[in-house]
């Protein structure tokens, strides 16, 4: 196969281009074979196939039942937590399903879930993501992480109990942290069991718009104590958008010295965060182009699906890509293609870390935008989804 007249944006670029901007791409079996400058105009943009950091495969398509919380992030907890009480292998299965088919569709290669985990016992969602993992290997790469309130880790053994499970399982331990008490110590104990254990930590963080939640602060001095750089990544850090700069800034350049890896969620946070009794100020987006300055590349990721958090939606990061453009003022735009393939494929840990050169999976999502203005134009996000270097049937 023979991909001509492409665009490959800087950041995704493995080879040296020689200031050449269209390329031709030639694909041979399930590898790029050679990358060459291109004569003509470009006709698409080519990406590598998209990494989905941060998503809800176990709630999603729920909202017609649980109902939406309207910005309210705990009232979504609640909601959630009464839906969750009725789950079964049985009712998981087809919405799980469907989740990571539509994220298969739209060009993504591999996404991590995080799973509820409201317990000491794993979760009946387990088992089920553990089917599902091997049914799609080889298409798409499943992680999970257990979404675990952090209050469970305080005392007792079940913070051990937990990662005992999280390991037998292959997956990343995990908590929701937000203006706990005695929060230092909570979050060292889970760093105590992900170091005994041998996992990586993947948490909800500061997932509010109080200057006061500061911690993805106490994380990346854990990480920074502990010897866990690049092993961490921190989903939300809303908090931080509505901090002093300079306390924001320090913040951010300790998370940069930790390896932290920092994940926005643009739709859910703009639903949830801010008033509802007016039109919102405040975005609820955490600081991305400050954490850029500071050398720590985020990504950007789905979150929540049609459930209470955030009742609209689906599975495509070409889309999500888009909203987080806007939000935060991310120009050029191409700039920041890598925050749904490199940057995402990194705090994954993912064998081949999505950036094209000769010689590299030729998994790949050829967009239609022939500039980075088209990029979120519909026409521009037409694309085609080519995996093990075949395309698939069903084109977007």
């Amino acid at each position: 196969m023979r991909l001509e007249s492409v665009r490959i944006p800087p950041r995704l670029r493995g080879f040296a281009a020689g200031g050449a901007e269209v390329f031709d791409v030639t694909l041979a079996g399930d590898r790029i074979e050679t990358i060459a400058p291109s004569p003509r105009p470009a006709r698409g943009t080519l990406l590598s196939a998209l990494v989905d950091a941060h998503a809800h495969i176990d709630k999603n398509y729920t909202v017609r039942e649980a109902g939406a919380a309207e910005g309210n992030l705990f009232a979504a907890i609640e909601r959630m937590a009464a839906h969750r009480a009725a789950w079964t292998a049985e009712s998981l299965r087809p919405r799980m399903q469907r989740a990571v088919t539509e994220a298969w569709l739209a060009g993504t290669r591999a996404l991590r879930s995080h799973l509820d985990w409201g317990g000491a016992e794993a979760p009946v969602s387990l088992a089920v993501f553990e089917q599902l993992r091997d049914e799609w290997r080889g298409r798409v790469e499943l992680q999970f992480v257990a979404l675990t309130p952090l209050d469970l880790f305080a005392e007792g053994d079940a913070g051990e109990r937990i990662a005992r499970s999280v390991r037998r399982a292959g997956g990343v331990l995990g908590a929701f942290v937000y203006r706990n008490d005695g929060i230092a110590h909570k979050l060292g104990r889970v760093f105590d069991q992900a170091q005994e254990h041998g996992l990586a930590l993947d948490f909800h963080v500061d997932e509010g718009l109080d200057a006061d939640a500061t911690g993805l602060r106490t994380i990346a001095q854990l990480t920074l104590a502990r010897g866990l750089q690049g092993r961490v990544s921190c989903g939300h850090a809303c908090s931080l958008s509505v901090q002093d700069d300079a306390a924001a800034r320090d913040t951010l350049a300790l998370c940069a010295q930790a390896g932290i890896h920092l994940i926005a969620l643009p739709s859910t946070n703009l639903y949830l965060q801010g008033a509802w009794d007016r039109t919102p100020v405040q975005r609820g987006i955490t600081r991305l182009r400050e954490a850029a300055a500071e050398g720590l590349r985020p990504s950007l990721a789905t979150d929540n699906v049609q459930d209470a958090f955030y009742p609209y939606g689906g599975y495509d990061l070409v889309e999500t890509f888009g909203l987080g453009v806007q939000m935060a003022h991310l120009a050029p735009a191409a700039d920041w293609l890598d925050a749904i393939t490199v940057s995402p494929a990194r705090a994954l840990g993912l064998a081949w870390d999505g950036r094209i050169a000769p010689g590299s999976p030729a998994d790949l999502v050829l967009l239609a935008a022939t500039d980075e203005y088209e990029l979120l134009d519909p026409r521009g996000r037409r694309r085609t989804v080519i995996r093990a270097g075949r395309t698939l049937e069903n084109e977007r």
